[in-house]
C-alpha cells in the first residue's frame, strides 16, 4: 500500500533539503541556480503530490527531478560564476566535504553527478543509472573516468 504523500514544505526540506541543495550545487556551481532547481523541484513535488510505495522512492523521484531540473537550468545558459571555497564554508559544510565538492565541482558534469549520487549519496550503480536514465555499464565508466580525473587531480595538486 502506497505511503499518503505529506507535502508540507517543512517536511520536504527536513528530509531531502541539505542533500537535494548539495546535488544542485555541485551539478549547477553556483548557490543561486542551485536553490532555484531545489525549490523548482519541491515545488513540483507539493504540485503533484504523487504517492509513493517507500521514503526510498520519495527520495529517489525527488533526486531525479532535481538533477533534471539542474540539467534544464545547464541547458538554459553557462551564465554565472562557480562557487568558490568560501561560498562552500559560508553553508556550514565541513572542511572535508568541501575539498570533496571542491574536488567534485572540478569534474565534468557527467561524471560529476555520477560521483555525487554514487559516492556522496550513497545510491547503488543501478540506482543510480536509474536517476540518471543511463545503464549501469554506462554509470560504471563514468564512475571510473571521475575516479580517474580526481586521482589525477590530485596527483597535479
Amino acid at each position: 500500500m502506497a505511503e499518503k504523500p505529506d507535502s508540507s514544505a517543512a517536511r520536504l526540506v527536513e528530509e531531502y533539503g541539505s542533500a537535494l541543495f548539495a546535488l544542485c550545487l555541485v551539478m549547477l556551481k553556483n548557490v543561486p541556480d542551485a536553490e532555484d532547481a531545489l525549490q523548482d523541484a519541491l515545488l513540483r513535488y507539493i504540485e503533484r503530490a504523487p504517492a509513493f510505495d517507500t521514503r526510498e522512492a520519495e527520495r529517489a523521484w525527488l533526486f531525479k527531478v532535481a538533477a533534471n531540473r539542474c540539467r534544464d537550468r545547464l541547458r538554459e545558459a553557462r551564465r554565472r560564476p562557480t562557487v568558490t571555497l568560501e561560498e562552500l564554508a559560508g553553508l556550514g559544510a565541513e572542511s572535508g566535504d568541501r575539498q570533496l565538492l571542491a574536488a567534485l565541482m572540478s569534474l565534468p558534469e557527467k561524471p560529476r553527478e555520477a560521483m555525487l549520487l554514487h559516492y556522496v549519496e550513497g545510491y547503488d550503480v543501478r540506482e543510480t543509472a536509474k536517476l540518471l536514465s543511463l545503464t549501469p555499464s554506462c554509470v560504471k565508466m563514468r564512475l571510473k573516468k571521475g575516479r580517474e580525473l580526481l586521482r589525477k587531480e590530485i596527483s597535479d595538486g
